[in-house]
C-alpha cells in the first residue's frame, strides 16, 4: 500500500518548497462546483464535497503532512462546514427543480431582503470576533482575525447559494479579498492563486445570476380584471 502513501503526500518541488498535488485536485474539483454552481446545476454540491475532502487533509497540515506544516483552522473548519451545508444546498436545489423552474435550472435566483443582507453583514463582523480567540487558543495561523473571517464567509456564502440569494457571490468576494494574502502567507499556493482566479469568477457569476433573476420572473398567469365587470352579463358591458 506504498504506492497509496506517495500518491497521498505526491508534491512538485517549486524553489525551496512544493507543491502538494493533493491541494491542486482539491481546488480543481472546487472549481467544477463553481461552475456548476454558476449553472444551478444539481451536481456542484457533490463534486463540491469532494473536493472539500481533499483540502480537509491539506489544511490540516500538521496532522496530513509534516510537523512543521502550518495548520489553518479556519480553512480546515470551513471544509467540514462547507460539507454540512452542501448536503443541505443539494436536498434544498432538488426540491426546488422537482418543483419545476423556467429551463432545466435547479433553481431560480432570488434577491435577499434587506433585513437578511443586514443580518449577514452582522453574523460576518460579529462571527469573526467571535472566533478569532478560539482559533488562536487552538493554534491557527496569524494573522487568526483574517482565518476566522474566511470561515465565517464561507459559511454565509454556502448558505446563500444553498437558498438561491444573487448576493451570495458578492460574500465570496469579500472572503477572497482577505484569503488570498492569508494562503501566500501560510504557503498554500495553489489554494491562493485558485482564490485570485476566484475573484474574478465570482463577480462574473454574480452578474449572470442577477441577468437569471430578471429573466425569470415567474409569469403572471391570470388576468386583473376590472371587478365592476366581473360576473357582468356579455349584453350589459357596454
Amino acid at each position: 500500500m506504498q504506492w497509496l502513501i506517495d500518491l497521498f503526500n505526491w508534491t512538485i518541488p517549486i524553489g525551496g518548497g512544493g507543491l502538494l498535488m493533493r491541494e491542486v485536485f482539491g481546488n480543481v474539483f472546487g472549481l467544477a462546483s463553481a461552475l456548476g454552481g454558476i449553472r444551478r446545476k444539481i451536481w456542484a454540491w457533490p463534486v463540491g464535497i469532494i473536493g472539500n475532502l481533499t483540502l480537509l487533509s491539506v489544511f490540516l497540515g500538521s496532522i496530513f503532512g509534516g510537523a512543521d506544516t502550518a495548520n489553518l483552522l479556519g480553512q480546515a473548519g470551513r471544509q467540514i462546514m462547507f460539507i454540512t451545508v452542501s448536503v443541505y444546498g443539494w436536498v434544498q436545489w432538488r426540491k426546488s427543480q422537482q418543483a419545476g423552474s423556467a429551463d432545466d435550472s435547479a433553481i431560480v435566483p432570488e434577491w435577499a431582503s434587506w433585513p437578511v443582507r443586514i443580518g449577514l453583514v452582522v453574523t460576518l463582523v460579529g462571527g469573526t470576533i467571535l472566533l478569532t480567540p478560539v482559533f488562536r487558543a487552538l493554534g491557527s495561523f496569524e494573522p487568526v482575525w483574517a482565518d476566522a473571517w474566511t470561515f465565517v464567509g464561507s459559511l454565509l456564502a454556502t448558505f446563500g447559494m444553498a437558498k438561491g440569494w444573487v448576493e451570495f457571490w458578492l460574500i465570496w468576494v469579500i472572503v477572497d479579498v482577505v484569503g488570498v494574502p492569508l494562503l501566500f502567507s501560510a504557503g498554500y499556493y495553489a489554494t491562493a492563486f485558485m482564490y485570485v482566479f476566484y475573484g474574478g469568477f465570482t463577480l462574473i457569476g454574480f452578474f449572470i445570476w442577477a441577468r437569471a433573476r430578471a429573466k425569470e420572473k415567474p409569469a403572471v398567469e391570470t388576468l386583473r380584471l376590472d371587478p365592476t365587470l366581473q360576473d357582468t352579463p356579455p349584453d350589459e358591458k357596454n
